[in-house]
């Protein structure tokens, strides 16, 4: 696939927020602040890193998915103002690898990736 992996995670960004935003809703969380609060414990870079770490160490991805997230962890970005750059990185690395599968229509692996994201 010859997207750039900023773009991949741009478009992996959205893929991932609504999945957390369809789960949230499903928790019968009504009210929109509550459903930010919560949100945030999903979408933050910090909340991303965290998981997209957890699931390389459980070696949960592919040879060929560890490649799309070290590339894109690599990819040269600007610093974030919210967060430290390694943080970011990685949070971009797991938002393009939705991306990634996205584009491939691979849902069934993204499903994957987010059930395991979203389990309580």
């Amino acid at each position: 696939m010859d997207i750039n992996v900023l773009a991949l995670a741009y478009i992996g960004d959205a893929i991932y927020e609504i999945y957390v935003r369809e789960f949230l809703i499903k928790k019968k969380i009504v009210k929109v602040k509550e459903l930010q609060e919560n949100a945030i414990l999903y979408v933050s870079a910090n909340a991303q890193s965290k998981f997209l770490k957890e699931m390389i160490d459980k070696e949960f991805f592919t040879k060929e998915e560890i490649d799309i997230l070290y590339r894109a962890r690599n990819h040269k970005s600007r610093k974030s103002k919210s967060t430290d750059i390694t943080t970011y990185k990685h949070s971009t690395a797991l938002e393009a690898l939705i991306g990634y599968l996205y584009y491939a229509k691979n849902k069934e692996r993204i499903e994957e990736i987010m059930n395991y994201i979203l389990e309580d």
